[in-house]
């Protein structure tokens, strides 16, 4: 007998896919599986079990999901993979269907279902029913604690709330995750402090809508009660904010920042569209006039703040009027990060249903348009940043001896990030750099003794 056929544990494979909320949800899934004598292994060749943990929001998220699943399934065929499990938002938002697409899947689990991924695991391997585990409307908050870190231990996302409530017109996430519900404050500062505890000196907070953070729970100003409570924990040197809701952004939260010593002056709201009519065909809250306000506002307030969002090109009824006036407006904003996606009719969303759908054709054409655009802005800003002086935290060291960090303007993960030369710190520590210049998106530094 072989000895694969004699181990009494099984080994697992673990594909982690998707946004920042969706690897917390892996690395929750990761720890489980192994307190529970399972064997991880990197390699999903030499996996007893392949666990693919998917994103479903947009088209090219599901692509890649079924790329990935068609992969495992295929070493399955071979021989080499005993069972598949496909778990997170695809199969949330599929449910059976998914069997259909991807056909070789022996269970489907849905996002309820996340923190019994081990005992679905040893239930798979005991049977050979294909089977979906639960695929209600999500209504757990779940607790995050106990993570196995998927990034490196000196940065972690902490998740403040789950779900979405609003209404947006494109956005598939009310369907896939559930009502917004924010975590319980206590549970949150716990998850952080035991992330800080075990060596993380910056953390991304994280939701799909973080500046809503505690309204469901009848707390007022609960981001700001969040980020009082985090300033206390003493090895924690950077808070990052991500995804806030622009209309949210209050001149009390814009204050707190810029007075903040640990808030980095870093500001990720996606604002998705400028015309006030495709904001309102969007279901945006947002107006023309408030987001421009709102700019202005945390430019004048927030020392060297670093403004980061995302674009939607050729939405239903985006004249070539109103596409030139979103162009004008990623002109005079002059944002230091953009992403910029086509919009896609996703089934099931209000917007799909709307009558003047653009061509594929005319939505790349604008979002390509629009990069070059922001292209040129960010190779501008860059270049403003010769002779300036940060703080970098360490994220990397190559075998050269360059280091590869980030000043508080570079967020994991998504943006550009600094190359230093002979850098002499390991990673985890900051270490003070003169930006030298600049290699495409980004930054090259050298050291200060």
């Amino acid at each position: 007998m072989s000895k694969r056929k004699n181990k009494t544990n099984y080994t697992v494979g673990f594909i982690a896919l998707g946004c920042p909320k969706n690897i917390v949800d892996s690395e929750k899934m990761l720890a489980l599986i192994g307190t529970d004598d399972f064997i991880l292994t990197n390699n999903i060749c030499d996996a007893d079990i392949v666990v693919v943990n998917t994103c479903g929001f947009i088209e090219p998220a599901k692509v890649e999901a079924l790329e990935s699943i068609s992969y495992a399934v295929e070493l399955k065929k071979k021989g080499k993979v005993k069972k598949v499990i496909v778990a997170g938002c695809l199969s949330q938002r599929m449910g059976d269907k998914l069997h259909d697409e991807a056909e070789g899947i022996d269970a489907i689990v849905t996002l309820e279902q996340r923190d019994n991924i081990a005992k679905i695991i040893r239930d798979v391997i005991s049977s050979d029913k294909i089977k979906t585990y639960n695929q209600q409307t999500p209504s757990t908050i779940h607790n995050d604690a106990g993570r196995l870190l998927i990034t490196p231990p000196h940065w972690a996302y902490l998740r403040i709330s789950e779900g979405c409530s609003r209404k947006c017109s494109f956005c598939t996430i009310p369907s896939i995750r559930g009502a917004f519900r924010s975590k319980p404050l206590e549970m949150v500062l716990a998850e952080a402090h035991e992330l800080v505890d075990n060596g993380a000196v910056e953390l991304s907070i994280i939701a799909q809508d973080s500046s809503n953070y505690g309204k469901d729970l009848g707390i007022k100003d609960g981001l700001i009660k969040l980020i009082n409570n985090l300033q206390k924990i003493d090895s924690l040197e950077w808070i990052r904010l991500m995804y806030l809701y622009p209309a949210n952004i209050s001149d009390y939260l814009v204050d707190i920042i810029a007075q903040s010593e640990k808030v980095v002056n870093y500001i990720d709201m996606p604002v998705q569209h400028i015309n006030d009519q495709i904001l309102k065909a969007m279901k945006r809250t947002d107006t023309k006039e408030k987001t421009m306000r709102l700019i202005e506002k945390l430019r004048h307030t927030i020392d060297n703040v670093v403004l980061r969002t995302t674009v939607i090109a050729g939405f239903p009824d985006e004249t070539d009027q109103i596409f030139d006036e979103l162009l004008d407006f990623i002109k005079w904003a002059r944002f230091d990060v953009l992403g910029c996606f086509p919009y896609y009719p996703e089934a099931g969303t209000m917007a799909a249903q709307l009558k003047n759908q653009l061509s594929a054709d005319t939505k790349n054409a604008r979002t390509e348009k629009l990069m070059l655009t922001q292209q040129k802005i960010a190779f501008e800003k860059a270049g403003f940043l010769k002779g300036k002086r940060f703080s970098c935290l360490i994220d990397d060291i190559d075998e050269n001896g360059t280091g590869t960090g980030r000043y508080f303007g570079q967020a994991p993960h998504i943006d550009s990030v600094c190359l230093i030369e002979n850098c002499p710190r390991p990673q985890g520590r900051f270490v003070e750099v003169e930006i030298t210049g600049t290699k495409n998106y980004d930054l090259t530094a050298k050291t200060l003794l």
